[in-house]
């Protein structure tokens, strides 16, 4: 009880003087800082910020050092073989055996040679190994990035061209270069303003139309290149005059296996290595079928330059200006993909991961492979999790998924020559089936129908205007969804819980009341120029509207304090503050006071260096509502009172004064039983009582009995 005393002593001088018997309100007393003292300077000023920096860094021994440069030291350094090296190995030859035919596959997506999907798979696993903060990331072509480089290049050049190629690897070292840029700035955060309803519905979108430019090798004739649904769907009814039935048979069959064995190795945990195996099965039924029936009808890969990939710096760099645009959409989408399925993966295996320095790692393996002819590349969610299926603990399971590519491109690209060209686009379907987010928007329609709204926008879009304009007005509806939301935000009139002094939201806990002639308003959110007019707007409805609910204390029909819990005000700026100060003038005017409480030591500072604490009053500043409320209560019940009182100076008689004595005795009596009891509530130690005679103590400790 000692440290709860200290602090429950009068502190608002006369203000304390009216009320019930004239007795003081005993409050927590709220610290004003110095506005003006240079220790504690603002957490998001630069100063601040480089000395956080320079400490921390004159903290990091040897080892972090090293970390910070080399990630991979992390595991290296505690790698036990014993009980690492058996599930590494295992996990990257079932991933390496995947990546194999998806590389290719993804190639012909992005309209480039299978061979540049294996350089794409080969170098820069190696290099995320080292640079990458992910230990079962498994990084390479993936279908959402290759169909972005195709719906881009494609309007630039024909893909049959060399030029699409080297505009293809200029693409992956200028996203490279950006993916640095944004991990060495720490600029991963601005990421966070695309929301999930506009990714699943993008990809959901993107995986449509990614199976529908795939058709063309299922019907055996060629269709029309965009990444809009109405021109692929014209394209695909009109050129049915050339169908083909072997073609679309043999991809069917490879296409149904594939699906097969995915769900087979999903839902059964004994056949999980059917789920990576897939991709192998058709490649090798595939190819074994067109190496000995040698059909015409099918047309086959083709001849792929057997070793590994060549040192060559990238070209036409004078289309670097028109690519930018095209740089931002991939990175954006490959950092979204990757760093989501990074930052699930060290959760479920319980390391920290650094998004800024996966940003930089994928950023680093982008611009060295850019260097051996590889197109952009980032993490797949598929491989990824058959990774981490397969058991990977560390990074080591990357090296044996490079060293995999590095001996098929050295000594099996022969082989691949026959792949039937319908078997590759077989294993990109039975991939992004898995991108149609059926049960994503089941949830959000039963959640939020905003996020729904948001999903369905974004998804409809992209199918119809394409994938540029689909991300771009996804992103920008969501953003006006969050400009709305800060425009707007939640307020709440706050009642206090029986028999406690607690105030929480009348809407949320109806049992609440309030006291007349007072209102407890919460702002739940930040206080800028954006919404303090919406502000300002609902504190007068408050005032002259009553919110309903049953008020108890002084018989009073207006409003003669309006309190402000601002604990979850975290921020508030000048042209906020300018309206604090107009508000407070125009209450004044109606003798209506305002009363802060709980604001944090930002806010206060700010509002003490504009002035709004001496303008208000420091008297008029509280730790909690409840002290708050107690002096605003017995003002109220003072400026009550005061006519009776007036009225009652009558000349006094014998009998009377003995009476008042004897009512003056009862009334301190009185009055030091509901101190005690206020001062056992509020430290927590006296029991609530349920009896009808002692809920008025508890409940009403503030307001005289009633005779």
């Amino acid at each position: 009880m000692e440290g709860i005393n200290r602090y429950n002593s009068p502190s608002v001088g006369d203000l304390t003087s009216y009320g019930a018997g004239n007795r003081p309100v005993k409050i927590i007393q709220l610290q004003h800082p110095n506005p003006f003292a240079s220790a504690g300077p603002s957490s998001s000023s630069p100063s601040s910020i480089w000395g956080k920096w320079s400490e921390k860094m004159k903290r990091m021994t040897r080892a972090e050092w090293i970390q910070l440069f080399l990630p991979c030291y992390r595991w290296i350094s505690t790698y036990q073989w014993r009980e690492y090296l058996q599930p590494d190995l295992m996990a990257g030859i079932t991933v390496g055996v995947m990546l194999v035919p998806q590389s290719m596959s993804y190639a012909k997506l992005a309209g480039l040679h299978p061979i540049y999907g294996l350089y794409s798979g080969f170098v820069p696993i190696f290099i995320y190994t080292i640079f990458g903060s992910s230990r079962q990331l498994a990084i390479g072509p993936v279908a959402l990035t290759s169909l972005l480089v195709s719906n881009v290049l494609g309007n630039i050049v024909d893909s049959s061209e060399k030029l699409y190629t080297e505009l293809a690897i200029l693409l992956a070292l200028m996203v490279g270069v950006f993916e640095c840029l944004m991990g060495l700035l720490r600029l991963g955060w601005l990421l966070r303003f695309i929301s999930h309803s506009v990714i699943s519905g993008f990809t959901t979108a993107s995986a449509v139309v990614i199976a529908l430019s795939q058709a063309k090798y299922f019907l055996g004739y060629e269709i029309e290149r965009s990444s809009k649904i109405i021109p692929l769907a014209k394209s695909i009814i009109f050129g049915a005059d050339k169908f083909m039935w072997q073609p679309f048979v043999m991809g069917s069959i490879i296409l149904a296996i594939l699906l097969t064995m995915k769900h087979l190795g999903k839902t059964r945990k004994s056949l999980r290595f059917l789920r990576a195996a897939g991709p192998l099965t058709a490649v090798i039924l595939g190819t074994t079928f067109a190496k000995l029936c040698h059909p015409a009808s099918i047309s086959l890969v083709g001849e792929i330059p057997q070793g590994l990939p060549k040192f060559s710096i990238p070209k036409e760099f004078g289309y670097v200006q028109s690519l930018i645009p095209t740089t931002i959409l991939i990175t954006g989408v490959a950092i979204l993909e990757s760093v989501g399925i990074a930052k699930a993966l060290a959760a479920k295996n319980g390391y920290e991961l650094d998004s800024n320095q996966e940003l930089f790692g994928l950023g680093v393996a982008n611009i060295v492979g850019s260097f051996f002819s590889i197109y952009p590349t980032t993490g797949s969610f598929s491989r990824s999790a058959v990774n981490h299926e397969s058991g990977a603990k560390t990074g080591l399971s990357g090296l044996v998924m490079g060293i995999i590519m590095g001996c098929a491109l050295q000594f099996m690209t022969p082989l691949f020559e026959y792949i039937p060209q319908c078997a590759l686009a077989a294993i990109v379907i039975s991939a992004v089936v898995g991108l149609v987010d059926y049960d994503e928007a089941t949830f959000l329609w039963r959640v939020d129908k905003r996020d729904f709204l948001l999903w369905t926008i974004t998804c409809v879009v992209t199918l119809f205007l394409g994938i540029e304009i689909g991300v771009i007005v996804g992103v920008g509806v969501s953003l006006a969804f969050v400009i709305h939301e800060s425009a707007n935000p939640h307020i709440a009139i706050l009642g206090r819980l029986p028999g406690t002094t607690v105030y929480r939201n009348l809407q949320q806990y109806p049992e609440a009341y309030t006291y007349n002639g007072l209102v407890v308003v919460r702002v739940d959110a930040p206080i800028y120029f954006a919404n303090i007019s919406y502000i300002k707007d609902r504190l007068r409805e408050y005032e002259l509207e009553p919110d309903g609910s049953v008020g108890r204390g002084p018989g009073v029909t207006r409003i003669h304090f309006v309190i402000l819990e601002m604990a979850p005000t975290t921020y508030i700026d000048s042209s906020a503050v300018q309206a604090l100060k107009d508000l407070h003038q125009e209450y004044k005017s109606r003798n209506i006071q305002i009363a802060i409480a709980n604001p944090n030591r930002d806010v206060l500072v700010t509002l003490t260096r504009s002035g709004v604490v001496d303008m208000i009053g420091k008297q008029w500043f509280f730790v909690r509502v409840h002290d708050a409320v107690q002096v605003c209560l017995q003002r109220v019940q003072s400026l009550n009172n005061s006519p009776k009182t007036s009225s009652t100076n009558s000349p006094r008689t014998p009998s009377s004064m003995m009476e008042n004595k004897t009512s003056i005795f009862q009334r301190l009596s009185r009055q030091r039983q509901e101190d005690l009891s206020l001062s056992q509530l509020e430290s927590g130690n006296l029991e609530i009582s349920t009896s009808i005679d002692e809920t008025p103590h508890l409940e009403e400790p503030l307001l005289p009995k009633k005779h």
